[in-house]
């Protein structure tokens, strides 16, 4: 429907262009020579304007019969049967396609899983190697507390020693000084 449409509405301008070149050649208006039938469209010369430059177009449905054109009825055209040669080669092209495609598919699935199981590992890795330093760390700061604890242990210790024997020598000063005094 657009193509006929666009084709008329092109043939409207082509005649309204050769109309004005026609007009621009000719200063006396040509003897009315309308209607002029085309294949699909009918032009009739209006009266309304003195130059005689008004006209109408009638476009005519392509169904419609006329006595210029034969009717030819478009068939579309006959098909034949495939044979049965043809028909297997069809069925064993379309099974190479499809064992094809299914192969293709399973490659690509393998390479899914491939990828995955490089993924799981590398992810593995990172977590052992991470489990491992943070395992490294933890050791290592309890080192830390335990030797922390030993010398303040060890200070506490040599501090009670001290005052044992601070403790000690007061006393002896002391039965001393009793003594002495006594």
């Amino acid at each position: 429907m657009d193509s006929t449409v666009s084709a008329y509405s092109e043939k409207l301008r082509e005649m309204s262009v050769l109309s004005l070149l026609c007009s621009c050649l000719y200063s006396q208006p040509l003897p009315n020579t309308f209607p002029t039938q085309f294949e699909d469209m009918e032009v009739k010369s209006l009266n309304k304007r003195a130059s005689g430059q008004a006209f109408e177009v009638i476009l005519k449905s392509p169904t419609e019969p006329s006595p210029e054109r034969p009717q030819t009825l478009a068939l579309p055209p006959q098909k034949k049967e495939p044979s049965l040669g043809e028909l297997q080669k069809r069925l064993e092209a379309a099974e190479e396609r499809r064992k094809s495609q299914e192969k293709q598919v399973l490659m690509q699935l393998a390479e899914k899983r491939e990828r995955e199981k490089e993924v799981l590992n590398k992810a593995q890795e990172v977590n052992n190697n991470y489990s491992k330093m943070t395992e490294e760390k933890l050791n290592h700061k309890m080192e830390l507390i335990q030797e922390n604890r030993m010398a303040r242990l060890s200070a506490l210790k040599q501090r009670l020693r001290e005052k044992e024997l601070h403790a000690a020598e007061v006393r002896k000063n002391k039965e001393l000084h009793t003594e002495l005094s006594g």
